[in-house]
C-alpha cells in the first residue's frame, strides 16, 4: 500500500496572554494563534505490525515519547483495533523553538490515519483526542487561525489577521516549554487580558498593541540574545517582533514582503542564527 505523506505546518503565537494556574498544574492561557508555510513532512506506512516513528534529527525522540507516536496509539485505541504504522518525520521546523512542531506531527498523525480508515471521526473527535496528546495539537487539527483560550481546548476561529510576511530567527539554543511554565511569575505578566483582537486588526499601527507575549520576560532572562534579535528585525523595518510561544524563536511581521525579504537575506549574511522567511497560512 503506498504511503501517505502529510504537510505538517509550523504555528507562530501573535498573542500569549497568562490568566493563572489551574489546580492539575496546566496554565490557563488567551492565545492568537496563526500557522505559517513552514512545513515538516509526516509520512505514514500502513501494514506494519506496530507502530513505530524515525526521524533523523538527533533531538527528536523515535519511542513512545514522542507525540507521533501517542497520536498514533490513541487513534488505534480509539477504532479498538491493534493496527501498527511507520511514522516517518522530515524535519524542517526547528525543535523547541516555540513553533509547535512537535504538536503539528501528531496532528498530521491523526489526519492521516482518519483519511487512511475512512473518516471513521469526525473533527471535533480527533480534537478531543488530540487535547490527550497536547495542548496545541486542537489548533492543527483546526486548521484554521483561532484564539484558543483554557489551556488550548477552546478554539474560536478568527478570520481578521492580514497577509503579513514574516521573518523568524531562532538563536541555536533550545528551551524546555516546562522550564519557561516553572519560572514564569504570575505577578510579572503584563499583557492585557481583555484586549480587542478585531479592534487591533483595523489599525496597524496598533500592532505592538497586539504583539505581547507573557512568556517572553523568562525566556529572555535565560536568553538575552531575544532582545537583540528583536532589535535587529525592527531596525530592519519590521512592523513588529515577538518571541513565539516559549521560544526561543522570534518572529518579525512585515506588511512590504519585499522588506521582509531584505531584512531575511540581512539576518541570513551574518551567519548567527537560523533564518526563515515565511507567510502566514490564512485563513
Amino acid at each position: 500500500m503506498k504511503p501517505l505523506a502529510i504537510p505538517s505546518p509550523a504555528k507562530i503565537n501573535l498573542f500569549l496572554k497568562v490568566l493563572g494556574k489551574l489546580a492539575n498544574g496546566y496554565h490557563e492561557l488567551v492565545t492568537l494563534m496563526c500557522r505559517i508555510d513552514l512545513y515538516d513532512t509526516v509520512t505514514l506506512s500502513f501494514d506494519q505490525p506496530s507502530i513505530t516513528v524515525d526521524c533523523a534529527h538527533p533531538e527528536v525522540p523515535e519511542g513512545t515519547t514522542n507525540l507521533a507516536y501517542k497520536a498514533a496509539e490513541l487513534f488505534f485505541e480509539a477504532l479498538s483495533r491493534p493496527d501498527g504504522v511507520a511514522i516517518s518525520i522530515e524535519k524542517e521546523i526547528p525543535v523547541a523553538a516555540g513553533l509547535g512542531g512537535g504538536s503539528s506531527n501528531a496532528a498530521a498523525v491523526f489526519m492521516g490515519l482518519n483519511q487512511h480508515y475512512g473518516f471513521p471521526f469526525d473533527k471535533q473527535d480527533l480534537m478531543d483526542m488530540g487535547l490527550a496528546v497536547g495542548a496545541d495539537v486542537p489548533f492543527f487539527l483546526l486548521r484554521h487561525t483561532a484564539v484558543a483560550r483554557g489551556i488550548g481546548q477552546y478554539l474560536e476561529p478568527f478570520d481578521g489577521v492580514p497577509p503579513w510576511s514574516a521573518v523568524l530567527v531562532r538563536p541555536r539554543c533550545r528551551i524546555s516549554t516546562a522550564w519557561v511554565y516553572e519560572h514564569l511569575n504570575l505577578g510579572l505578566t503584563n499583557c492585557e487580558e481583555n484586549y480587542k483582537v478585531p479592534s487591533l486588526l483595523e489599525d496597524l499601527s496598533k500592532l505592538k498593541g497586539l504583539l505581547c507575549n507573557d512568556l517572553e520576560h523568562v525566556t529572555v532572562k535565560k536568553f538575552p540574545e531575544i532582545n537583540t534579535i528583536k532589535k535587529a528585525l525592527l531596525g530592519l523595518g519590521a512592523d513588529g517582533a515577538l518571541m513565539s510561544g516559549s521560544g526561543p524563536t522570534v518572529f518579525a511581521l512585515f506588511q512590504d514582503p519585499q522588506q521582509a525579504s531584505l531584512a531575511f537575506k540581512r539576518i541570513e549574511q551574518q551567519r548567527r542564527w537560523d533564518v526563515f522567511l515565511v507567510k502566514l497560512l490564512l485563513p
